[in-house]
């Protein structure tokens, strides 16, 4: 099912819904009330830039049911392009109003990721979410161990635990692309269940990472905040792959 309530704009070969944050969350709740599941994506400069040239990524942004753009430079390109996107949507925002959502109909969500502890940062993270939000259900939580996509026993059991709370949405926070592949592995188990790819966003719930101040968001300017916290995992993929990307999407739209 694909979402097919307002024209796609397509940028570098991605196709993007023209919709505003409030828009996904409406659109995933009717969903949800017919009985009808989906998945959101929400590329950013990396993940389309990785697009352009990995056929596998490709095939995570086209199965989707919602993308949208998680990044300022992607939402200035469609300007400059002639067809504007109405906002950046975030999934680092996406995970609150999806959940304010879903509280308001007495849904359940299932939080994976978060950093490891007694409790998790996934366990955090949904405490501070069913505390927000009276009305949600949190189905449960899991932070499986790095490298456990590499143990089929360890993979099955998540996927076992995952199917069997039966959530109504599914939060992967694992990062890109292990997040999708996790995704992938279970939708066809939960036809009725929305999934999206929350990157960070269960560490920024669960506290363990700050998220920039609103006008650093506002601006397209998240990414120097997230640089200055992990330099040196960061560096090399913003300075030397994505910020070259981005002036180079930004060229083209205004070419066009």
């Amino acid at each position: 099912m694909v979402v097919e309530a307002f024209p796609r704009v397509r940028l570098a070969g991605t196709e993007f819904d023209p919709v505003t944050e409030e828009e996904v969350v409406a659109q995933v709740r009717d969903a949800l009330a017919g009985g009808r599941g989906g998945r959101v994506v929400t590329p950013n400069v990396d993940i389309l830039r990785q697009a352009s040239t990995d056929a596998r990524v490709r095939a995570y942004l086209e199965s989707a049911d919602l993308v949208v753009a998680d990044g300022m430079p992607l939402v200035w390109a469609s300007r400059l392009s002639g067809t504007p996107l109405p906002e950046r949507v975030a999934g680092s925002s996406l995970i609150w109003s999806l959940s304010a959502g879903l509280a308001r109909d007495g849904r359940s969500i299932f939080l994976i990721g978060g950093t490891p502890g007694h409790p998790s940062g996934a366990e955090r993270a949904a405490l501070r979410l069913a505390a927000d939000f009276p009305g949600l259900r949190v189905a449960g939580t899991l932070c499986p161990p790095h490298g456990f996509e590499q143990d089929p026993t360890v993979y099955a059991d998540l996927v076992h635990n995952v199917v069997t709370a039966a959530p109504d949405l599914v939060f992967v926070g694992l990062g890109f692309p292990k997040q999708e592949q996790v995704v992938d592995r279970l939708r066809p188990h939960l036809p009725g269940t929305w999934f999206m790819g929350c990157g960070a966003a269960v560490n920024f719930v669960a506290g363990d990472i700050d998220r920039a101040p609103r006008w650093m968001q506002r601006t397209g300017l998240e990414w120097a905040h997230r640089l200055s916290a992990e330099p040196g995992r960061l560096a090399s993929r913003y300075l030397k792959h994505d910020a070259p990307y981005a002036v180079k999407l930004l060229a083209q739209a205004a070419r066009r």
